[in-house]
């Protein structure tokens, strides 16, 4: 994961700054993109994604009526397990449901009838992410929004009967967070894709891809289901030259890496790591400047709601934080994801989540968004660094008692340290090459923070 690391620097943004949409593109773009991974890998993510940090992923779709897969796996892979002969899936599925059962029979079962935009906006922005992405389509096929290009099947012609996507783009926008959408470039049951995949491309996959961005003018594009065709095939270099140089987002829009089984991780924007991060790295070393990238994961071990997964199961509140603090100081994102239930509910465990990750952000988001990573990662498996104005920030993954010890920050007379969360400054000594910080014995009650704690560093090198 080391190598993953910030194409460029770029403006920082504050945590309080609401993002919006820059001047006209006819102001400020000055570059033509070919249709060539050789031109278009020459085009800068947009300041904001660096900036940004931390992003809610949502999986929801017709695969959240079973809600069911092996611990471990995919639960919104069930529409292709379930036709696998002996596959476990398959049993489940004959045993519940019934051998005749198809696919499709779920469709009215995903009725959507407690879904409200509104909380479910307001959690995202509690959480402190500041960008959301919805499966506007996943590799079934099944839109979230009334696509012409999917007549009767999604979710305005058939159940829940509602634009789902677009409810939820206009709650997200209205508390100031930025919206985007996953879209599966193939799909497990278009018979077009399986017998003519020129004309899949032609008349399906690219004029669908443009009618959501032209409808819906998302910020990211995270585009999946890449892996059975080329680039090539796909005509994705066509499809992305046609989003930077002519559509209504071409100056905001930041795009992954999956557009063809020839590019993760070499072709497109961002680099994108699933289930990728491992936990912590207890040798951190020198920051590398590469190129951007973004975990991402479930709290729990599916993307989609999985009615088999439990309480342990699922990531708790210090781990998630910590794996956050952990990307960052690597130059990464963090898209983590919640599966909603069919009728339209985040389970609570989820809801607690990313409460408490926003808890902590309020307080020391000052060291997560819009930093860079320092010259050293970290140190061992507690501390974390970032960097942001000329500001360093220790952040140590456990309270340490009475002192912290730092071995890379060199101090200067200059130097100054502060707690965020405590509003007093911190003295300190320089010895035997260490920056020792003297840490006060606090009441829980005196630091408004739980699971990492942030020391600001200022003239330090």
């Amino acid at each position: 994961m080391k190598e993953l690391i910030s194409r460029t620097g770029m403006a920082c943004l504050s945590a309080s700054v609401i993002l919006s949409i820059p001047a006209p593109a006819e102001e400020v773009q000055a570059v033509k993109y070919q249709p060539t991974w050789q031109s278009l890998d020459q085009r800068p993510i947009p300041p904001w994604f660096d900036d940004a940090k931390f992003g809610i992923f949502v999986v929801w779709g017709i695969y959240s009526v079973p809600a069911w897969a092996p611990k471990g796996q995919y639960a919104e892979w069930y529409g292709n397990w379930m036709n696998i002969e002996n596959h476990e899936v398959r049993r489940f599925h004959e045993k519940t449901y019934g051998r005749d059962f198809q696919y499709a029979d779920f469709v009215p079962k995903f009725t959507a009838e407690m879904f409200d935009p509104e909380p479910w906006a307001e959690l995202f922005g509690q959480s402190g992410a500041k960008y959301v992405v919805l499966t506007a389509n996943y590799h079934d096929g099944y839109c979230l929004w009334p696509s012409s290009y999917s007549w009767n099947w999604n979710s305005v012609d058939l159940s829940p009967h509602r634009d789902l996507v677009g409810e939820l783009t206009e709650a997200v926008r209205s508390r100031g967070l930025i919206m985007g959408y996953y879209y599966s470039l193939y799909e497990w049951y278009n018979p077009l894709y399986r017998n003519n995949l020129p004309e899949y491309v032609e008349k399906h996959l690219h004029p669908q891809f443009k009618e959501l961005v032209e409808r819906y003018k998302p910020w990211i594009l995270f585009a999946d289901g890449e892996w059975e065709q080329t680039s090539e095939a796909w005509r994705s270099p066509e499809l992305l030259a046609w989003l930077f140089n002519e559509s209504a987002v071409r100056d905001v829009v930041v795009v992954n890496d999956r557009w063809g089984k020839d590019t993760r991780g070499l072709h497109g924007g961002y680099y994108t790591s699933e289930y990728g991060y491992q936990g912590l790295d207890t040798q951190p070393g020198e920051a590398i400047q590469r190129s951007k990238w973004e975990e991402n994961q479930g709290i729990g071990a599916s993307y989609g709601f999985n009615r088999l997964e439990g309480p342990r199961d699922y990531k708790s509140s210090t781990s998630l934080i910590h794996m956050l603090v952990d990307i960052v100081s690597q130059g990464g994102n963090l898209l983590l994801d919640v599966g909603p239930t069919a009728d339209g509910r985040i389970p609570v465990i989820m809801q607690e989540r990313l409460l408490d990750i926003g808890d902590w952000l309020r307080v020391n988001g000052e060291a997560i968004y819009g930093t860079r990573p320092w010259i050293y990662t970290g140190e061992g498996d507690s501390i974390r660094y970032t960097t942001k104005e000329g500001l360093v920030y220790a952040i140590s993954l456990r309270w340490p008692e009475g002192e912290l010890v730092l071995e890379k920050p060199r101090p200067s007379g200059q130097t100054t340290v502060r707690l965020l969360g405590w509003n007093q400054s911190l003295s300190w000594k320089h010895e035997d090459g260490r920056m020792r910080i003297s840490v006060p014995r606090l009441q829980v009650d005196e630091i408004h923070s739980r699971h990492a704690y942030v020391f600001e560093l200022s003239n330090v090198r």
